[in-house]
């Protein structure tokens, strides 16, 4: 194996070599594959959609590519991009800007590895802008960095650097190994901090322990077998390891234990924990630091490292814990030490989401390495490896702790083989998990199109190829990354994508490398509020140019307008790459700013979520998982107008918007007519400054509506194309909304003849205002077409909206029906044609939103449409124009002609009754009065006989219905007795056709009508009841003439009725008309003696019986007439002892309150003046029953005790005039209450009356003490008083 070890290690040096003077030619082949010509596939795309969309950083690795060199090792931690490249240089790049922060050169030749300790952390995600785009977000910008020249120097101390922030993100170190032996460590914020280790051997794999900058060990191995765990080792010296010694060689594994910490001193220890199994190609340290795994050329080993282990568990350290062998397959013998392996540990939390219906069942059974199923350990501390070498994968997990099986023993840790795929046309040059459930790798092929195998080069000769074999060799293929689910069926490949790789016919698949950025997005916060991070986009501003410039700067713009894609969907394709899919569709051109926008735009690595790096020797590609957008212009490019149509509907957001509508036509360039902006950073933050959130939703619709406006188009083209119309139709209702649009789709149906698919979906609202042209033409095709189409446009096209000009459309209708005068349009519709009674309800509609309401009505009458009849008449007052032209036509809107040869009263009365009424309620107002109606119908003859009574009963009837309900409100009353007075007298005008109509259609009416009315003719009356036979109408209207004996003769004689000829005598006084024609009638003599009360007397009719003549039920006749009358002499009797008691009971009350005195209580106030109260005691009768004093409800004036009410003046001791006191507590002086009554009123007769009573002397007049002289003096007060107290005199009628 030395001297396979010894070949190989030459052929890996002249392969150096070759490179690097292949270099400069093969950056000037890379533009020519990159910008060449655009080339069309040669078959159809899948029919699925790619999952990844890739973009090149080529452009912006320049300076790595500077003096023909090429890259040859490749890692990306954190927001740190690391390249290694042929020439020994090291390239030190920030994400997501792709600025250099270091360039050093470290090595004399090729650098195969590169590591990192510690893992920096990713750079942020970031906010959508004002324009929809993201920005990168960094913690600062990045310095400007001097770079070193990338010749080979003969020094290996690091040239002078620009210093770096000293931040956390930039506090770590980087280790490379090299073909030329040596391990250089260097710190990247010190470039005096380096560490050069010469192993005299190449070294393949490098692996810096996670916490190195404090434990200062790292792992490496390569050609010679060996497996180096170094630990310290002085900063800024070159040393040579010290693994060449005899012990230290055959020290093997078992030297390994005891020796995780600690150094060697000054120079470092350097310890062989592994030898014996061939080339050492990759060395992986864990996420976690506590596993090891690498690869030789018998398998993949995992061993525990020195890193968190507990204080008992010191021995564990650097312990081998599982081995998966290689494949036991004979290409296997030649190639494992050629091949590279390719480890990945992965965090489960940083991966792709799986899209539904792509993730598998969990894997709840694992496979381990000896092909046994076991069962996972719930709580197990568990760590995911992915694995891929030569033409297999593997997916580990490995787990600390447990039990041996069958021992029992402790186990330091196991590791189970959960899937296991082997690939028959590749080989496995990058690998990592995009999804939980999807592999991705980066394949390297082995066979053709056409599974033929391809010549691959015997890298192991003794001889090594030469410069001009290896400059000249062909034969490699695209590579391709695919995406594989690992938990359904690992042989299904779920995406396919052929790179487009510059010089790939050259490069094995030792040049190519994968690495995986994972970006956490923002917290909802931040993205609900990009505002608050004014400060940070101030900050952004040069990571904003590092974009541009990453993106290409000139090299991007040239990739992007050429419509050059990375990306080739097909392995069958010959030709490389396609052209990508254009912002602009066939037929409707897009807008030229968003073209220029969509090539603006690739912040694809500061989008959260994973990205995959894809590096050769003289590229750089990125992929990101594609977004809506992406997906959106997939299905355009397939022209999946539906399906874009409707992403763009659920998801507006994902169309960038034009703010202010300017071009902006590169991010260094303004808007056409604008103010220049200098660089990216001004492009965006300018937008940010001056947008509010409003402004930004609406740009925001406005963009997506223009969109999907555009999409809508594209799709109708496609239909209509198609000869879809029905389709085309919904969809053009659909996606055109109030597109101006709508104009010349309504003419290419129209021209097509296809109204049928396009007029429903027309637009109705003024929204979506068409020219009215648009609308006439429409309506004027169906007007002779389909009659039906027409009235269901008419009533979704309200004319009243004003769409279209409804006088054209009359005129269209109008011409038709003059087409056809030989019928006429009333004798059509009459005759039931269903076509043109529905064009004549269309033209009501055209006439009504014309202004012509009368017109309109008209043919509303003319269709029998009762409700919109109906409903004009109460809206524009049209009773007067029906009152002149067509009473007959507005009885007859619900009333068919079937109905009027068949039907029976009362449906003919449900069929008019709202006209009816109607009418009547015109009649109330006096604008359509009875005379009209009922002359036009008398011209129609007696078939509208009934239609005249329903109107004139209705008349008469006026309110009645509505005064039954109300009647528990008698306010109402009075309203509705007016109503029904009215109504009575305008029958009455009528009286003689009411008594006709009545009689021939409503007896009892005619009854009613005869005994409230007296305007008719009795003769004509008469007449009509005798000719119907109608006998107790024709006894009232006889009894109303006069004619009581005719009457009361055709009462017993055509009635038989003695009760109402008794009745009808006793009204009439006609009772001694009734005796003379009823005493020879048995049963008339017992009618009269039962009934005929007071009326007859008794002894005269006894007297008038004939004698001899037997009467049936005489003696109860009899009887009955004689206790009728015992009851008349009882009530009589009873009656005069109540009024006998009351009159008496009222003397009594009378005499006793005569009799009773009236209290005058004097109260003294001073000296001279005297206050009388006075009180009314109750009346008592000599049952000594007390009556309550009757109180009359009057208004009483306060009058001040102790005054005169007539004078006011207060009374005295000393007054001589009588005071006169009433019970109601009033005192007068005499003369004052003589002045107060008007009868006494004058001068002379108080003088007189005062003189009468003596005035105050006691000698004269009637004042003396003598029974005469007192009565003569009660008299003369007697007639003064009357009357009562003037002041509480109840005026007449209070």
């Amino acid at each position: 194996m030395s001297a396979d070890l010894q070949a190989t290690e030459q052929n890996e040096l002249h392969h150096a070599q070759s490179a690097a003077d292949d270099a400069e030619a093969a950056r000037r082949k890379s533009v020519t594959d990159d910008e060449g010509t655009e080339e069309e596939d040669d078959e159809e795309d899948d029919d699925d959609e790619p999952k990844l969309k890739y973009t090149k950083l080529t452009g912006s690795l320049t300076n790595v590519y500077r003096n023909g060199d090429s890259t040859s090792a490749f890692t990306v931690a954190g927001d740190k991009m690391v390249l290694g490249t042929h020439n020994g240089n090291i390239h030190v790049l920030s994400l997501p800007t792709l600025q250099s922060l270091r360039t050093y050169h470290a090595h004399s030749a090729t650098i195969t590895s590169v590591s990192i300790s510690p893992t920096p952390p990713p750079p942020r995600s970031t906010a959508p802008n004002a324009n929809g785009s993201n920005a990168p977000s960094v913690s600062s910008p990045p310095p400007s960095i001097s770079r070193t020249p990338t010749g080979l120097s003969t020094s290996r101390t690091p040239q002078k650097q620009s210093s770096i922030p000293n931040t956390l993100n930039n506090a770590l170190y980087i280790a490379t190994s090299s073909l030329d032996g040596h391990v250089c460590i260097s710190s990247l914020l010190d470039a005096r901090d380096v560490q050069l280790r010469n192993f005299a051997r190449p070294v393949q794999t490098v692996c810096l322990s996670p916490d190195y900058k404090t434990d200062r060990t790292f792992l490496s191995g390569g050609l010679a077998g060996h497996l180096i765990l170094t630990v310290g080792g002085k900063a800024g010296v070159t040393v040579d390891a010290n693994t060449n010694s005899a012990a230290a060689a055959a020290s093997g594994w078992l030297s390994s234990v005891g020796l995780g910490g600690g150094g060697g001193g000054d120079r470092g220890r350097d310890t062989v924990l592994h030898s014996g199994e061939g080339v050492i190609r990759e060395v992986k340290w864990s996420l976690s630091g506590k596993w090891v795994v690498w690869v030789n050329e018998e398998g993949i080993k995992i061993m525990r490292s020195h890193l968190k282990l507990g204080s008992e568990e010191g021995e564990d350290a650097w312990r081998r814990i599982a081995h998966a062998a290689r494949p036991n397959r004979k290409e296997w013998e030649d190639m494992a030490g050629v091949w590279k392996g390719r480890a990945e540990w992965v965090d489960e939390g940083k991966l792709e989401v799986d899209d539904e219906g792509v993730a598998g069942p969990g894997n709840g059974v694992v496979v381990n390495g000896t092909g046994t199923a076991s069962s996972r350990r719930k709580g197990a501390k568990v760590e995911k490896l992915v694995m891929g070498w030569g033409d297999t994968a593997w997916i580990l997990l490995v787990r600390e702790g447990g039990t041996a099986a069958g021992t029992g023993r402790r186990q330091v840790g196991s590791a189970d083989i959960v899937h296991k795929v082997r690939f028959e046309d590749c080989i496995v040059s990058g690998i990592t998990l995009y999804t939980p459930s999807l592999l991705a790798i980066l394949a390297y092929r082995t066979r053709d199109d056409d599974d033929n195998p391809i010549h691959q080069p015997n890298t192991n000769n003794e001889t090594p190829p030469s410069k001009k074999t290896q400059r000249h060799r062909h034969t490699g293929l695209a590579p391709q990354l695919r995406l594989i689910n690992v938990t359904t069926n690992p042989t299904e490949q779920v995406d396919l994508d052929e790179l487009s790789i510059s010089r790939f016919e050259t490069l094995s698949a030792q040049d190519y490398h994968l690495s995986t950025l994972y970006i956490p997005p923002l917290p909802p916060s931040k993205i609900s509020n990009p505002s608050t991070n004014t400060n940070e986009q101030q900050q952004q501003r040069g990571a904003l140019e590092g974009l541009w410039d990453a993106a290409g700067g000139k090299y991007a713009s040239r990739m992007f307008s050429s419509s050059a894609s990375v990306l080739s969907r097909s392995s069958d394709d010959k030709t490389g790459s396609y052209a990508s899919p254009t912002s602009s569709a066939v037929g409707v051109p897009a807008p030229a700013a968003k073209q220029k926008r969509v090539d603006a735009a690739h912040p694809y690595a500061t989008e959260s979520g994973l990205k995959l790096f894809i590096q050769s020797p003289y590229d750089c590609v990125l992929a990101v998982k594609r977004d809506l957008k992406d997906h959106m212009e997939w299905l355009l490019e397939r022209r999946e107008y539906e399906q874009a149509w409707e992403l763009v509907d659920a998801h507006p957001e994902i169309i960038e918007s034009d703010a202010g509508g300017s071009d902006p036509g590169s991010p260094s360039r303004g808007g056409g007519g604008g103010e220049q902006q200098g660089t990216l950073a001004d492009f965006f933050a300018d937008s940010s400054r001056h947008s509010t959130g409003l402004l930004q939703d609406q740009q925001q619709n406005a963009a997506a509506e223009r969109e999907k406006r555009r999409i809508g188009d594209l799709w109708l083209q496609q239909l209509t194309s198609a000869s879809r119309w029905s389709e085309a139709g919904r969809v053009a209702g659909k996606v055109l909304g109030s597109s101006t649009r709508w104009e010349h789709w309504v003419w290419t149906f129209a021209h097509a003849d296809r109204f049928d698919d396009i007029a429903p979906h027309i637009p109705s609202g003024t929204e979506a205002r068409l020219p009215p042209t648009v609308y006439e033409v429409v309506l004027g095709h169906y007007v002779h077409a389909d009659v039906a189409r027409l009235k269901e446009l008419l009533e979704v096209w309200d004319p009243g909206l004003e769409l279209f000009d409804a006088g054209s459309v009359v005129a269209a209708i109008e011409t038709r029906f003059r087409g056809s005068e030989d019928e006429g349009m009333d004798k059509m519709v009459a005759g039931g044609k269903e076509e043109w009674k529905v064009l004549t309800e269309c033209l009501a509609r055209l006439y009504l939103a014309d202004g012509r309401a009368s017109e309109a009505l008209r043919c509303w009458i003319r269709a029998q449409n009762a409700e919109q009849a109906f409903r004009l008449i109460k809206e524009e007052k049209l009773m007067d124009v029906v009152a002149a032209e067509d009473v007959t036509g507005l009885l007859m809107l619900r009333v068919s002609q079937q109905m009027m040869a068949k039907a029976s009263l009362r449906e003919l009365e449900e069929a008019t009754e709202e006209a009816v009424q109607l009418l009547v309620e015109e009649a109330h107002r006096g604008t359509v009065m009875p005379a009209t109606v009922l002359r036009q119908l008398e011209r129609q003859g007696s078939r509208f006989k009934p239609f005249m009574f329903f109107y004139l009963r209705s008349l008469w009837r006026g309110d009645a219905a509505t005064e039954q309900d109300e009647s528990n409100k008698p306010r109402l009353r009075s309203k509705f007795s007016r109503r029904t007075d009215e109504g009575h007298a305008l029958v009455e005008d009528h009286a003689d056709l009411a008594v006709e109509l009545f009689a021939q259609y409503d007896r009892d009416l005619l009854l009613t009508f005869l005994r409230a009315s007296s305007v008719y003719s009795y003769e004509a009356a008469a007449t009509t009841c005798e000719q119907l036979h109608y006998i107790p109408e024709l006894v009232y209207v006889l009894s109303k003439t006069g004619q009581t004996k005719r009457a009361l003769f055709l009462i017993i004689g055509e009635l038989g009725d003695v009760s109402q000829a008794i009745a009808f005598a006793k009204e009439n006084a006609a009772v001694e008309d009734l005796l003379d024609y009823g005493m020879d009638k048995p049963a008339f003599i017992r009618g009269l003696l039962e009934e005929g009360g007071l009326a007859v007397d008794p002894l005269k009719l006894v007297r008038r019986i004939p004698e001899g003549l037997e009467i049936e039920g005489l003696k109860g006749g009899v009887e009955n007439m004689m206790h009728e009358y015992e009851i008349q002499v009882s009530i009589s009797e009873g009656v005069a002892r109540v009024l006998r008691g009351e009159v008496a009971h009222g003397m009594e009350t009378l005499r006793a309150g005569q009799r009773k005195g009236v209290r005058f209580e004097v109260v003294r106030e001073d000296v001279g003046e005297v206050e009388l109260s006075v009180q009314d005691p109750p009346t008592k009768v000599d049952g000594g029953e007390e009556l309550p004093v009757p109180r009359r409800k009057v208004e009483i004036k306060t009058v001040q005790p102790g005054h005169c009410v007539g004078c006011s003046e207060v009374f005295s001791e000393d007054d001589k005039e009588p005071l006169i006191g009433f019970a109601c507590g009033h005192v007068y002086h005499l003369s004052c209450l003589l002045k107060a009554n008007p009868e006494t009123a004058d001068a002379d007769t108080i003088e007189r009356l005062l003189s009468q009573l003596g005035n105050g002397n006691s000698d004269d007049g009637y004042t003396g003490r003598s029974v005469g002289a007192k009565v003569a003096h009660a008299h003369v007060i007697k007639n003064v008083v009357k009357g009562g107290c003037r002041h509480c005199l109840i005026p007449e009628g209070a």
